[in-house]
């Protein structure tokens, strides 16, 4: 049986990742649906952290904007932020950013696992949220010839089987969005079947406050993860 480590909207919070990976302990290989900076105060040693790590990462909308400099998908604090994010990215990690794809396939065993940050229709705007009915995921990912279906983009863990198939969000280790502050990732099992839980682990949040108000970024950013929202 093969184990794999499920992450999503890192959001460069170095401290959260750590916390993530230490918890996370063995696996065999570490999948992140997208958007590995934007929000956070420390995206080059997140990225680098990723990059030590081997990650198999694609593109989020956040990352996206920061690499090409079109904000259009992103409101007008989240885009200051993909502005000084770019500043401080060196060129190694602006080139690892800029070459992750949209879409991904990996893998696992006799399983294959589909990873997008958004949905296989729209891979940077389109939102899945655990609130779908089956119908809607159903058609999402009709067309998806996988096991597994591996998302982000919403901040909110999801775990659901449909007709066969596991449609999984880690939700965000950067920033939480449903109300618990912790972080948020999950493990994916793949040996006769694909199963994967959701865990979700404390790190110091005060820190990285600290360091969004010391890096001049909006302290909204930094607020809200002590609420998960």
């Amino acid at each position: 049986m093969e184990k794999i480590g499920l992450i999503a909207d890192v959001h460069a919070n170095l401290n959260a990742l750590e916390a993530v990976l230490e918890d996370m302990s063995e696996v065999d290989k570490i999948i992140c649906a997208g958007d590995l900076v934007g929000f956070g105060p420390r995206p080059e040693e997140a990225v680098d952290f990723l990059r030590s790590e081997n990650v198999t990462a694609v593109l989020g909308d956040h990352d996206h904007a920061v690499v090409s400099e079109e904000f259009d998908l992103l409101d007008e604090l989240s885009t200051e932020v993909a502005g000084w994010t770019r500043e401080e990215l060196g060129g190694k990690n602006m080139n690892f950013l800029s070459k992750l794809p949209r879409k991904a396939e990996v893998k696992s065993g006799d399983h294959e696992i589909f990873v997008v940050h958004g949905t296989p229709q729209d891979p940077l705007e389109d939102c899945l949220y655990p609130g779908s009915s089956n119908r809607t995921l159903v058609n999402v990912t009709r067309f998806v010839n996988s096991d597994a279906v591996v998302l982000g983009h919403t901040h909110v863990p999801m775990e659901k089987m449909i007709q066969g198939k596991l449609i999984v969000n880690p939700g965000s280790v950067g920033q939480p969005r449903d109300r618990n502050p912790e972080a948020s990732y999950a493990i994916l099992r793949s040996g006769k079947e694909v199963e994967a839980d959701i865990r979700r682990v404390s790190y110091d949040i005060e820190e990285t406050e600290q360091r969004i108000r010391d890096s001049g970024l909006p302290k909204k950013f930094g607020t809200r993860l002590h609420f998960g929202w």
